[in-house]
């Protein structure tokens, strides 16, 4: 995968339109989803801000950001399946669906033109560790896909590459571990 901040940043867009899809969908434990999209979300836009955002004229996508907290807090408190929940969860993915336009169609583009490779890279780690940095503090340990897989393969559970995570939880659930 590539390190610089742009691709890190459209590969999180589209992580996050996924977790949008899967609960529009209903499938899976709605809650772990919820909390995988409030970890997620809160993390990369945490880090835009303190590591990308400084070097745009970004003050909309602040803005865009607090909205889409709003919104992201009232669905973890929404219950799944609720027409409030569903409701709440359109309300976001539109605001955040519309902030990804602007951010790939405009600062992005920016940023681009205004940065080297190299400084493009810099920035990626940057926001990479930032990042990181938030999501475990948001996320409960062993509970990341990847935590979840490896725990998977250490059980030698079958098909486990083709499973998301809460057929992973399922799964290890079942084996007994």
């Amino acid at each position: 995968m590539a390190t610089d901040v742009i691709s890190l940043i459209t590969h999180d867009h589209r992580e996050v339109e996924a977790l949008f899809e899967r609960l529009k969908s209903g499938r899976g434990d709605l809650a772990a989803t919820v909390a995988e999209l409030h970890a997620l979300l809160t993390a990369h836009s945490r880090a835009e801000e303190d590591r990308v955002y400084p070097h745009l004229d970004a003050h909309h996508g602040v803005e865009e950001h607090k909205e889409a907290e709003v919104l992201l807090d009232a669905l973890v408190r929404a219950e799944p399946g609720t027409a409030e929940f569903r409701q709440t969860l359109q309300q976001l993915a539109d605001a955040v669906t519309h902030h990804v336009q602007e951010e790939e169609s405009d600062l992005l583009p920016q940023l681009a033109e205004s940065a080297d490779a190299k400084r493009l890279q810099e920035l990626g780690k940057e926001f990479q560790q930032r990042r990181d940095e938030e999501l475990r503090a948001l996320t409960v340990p062993g509970e990341t896909k990847a935590e979840l897989y490896e725990q998977a393969q250490r059980a030698d559970i079958p098909g486990r590459s083709q499973m998301d995570k809460q057929e992973l939880r399922d799964a290890l659930r079942q084996s007994g571990t």
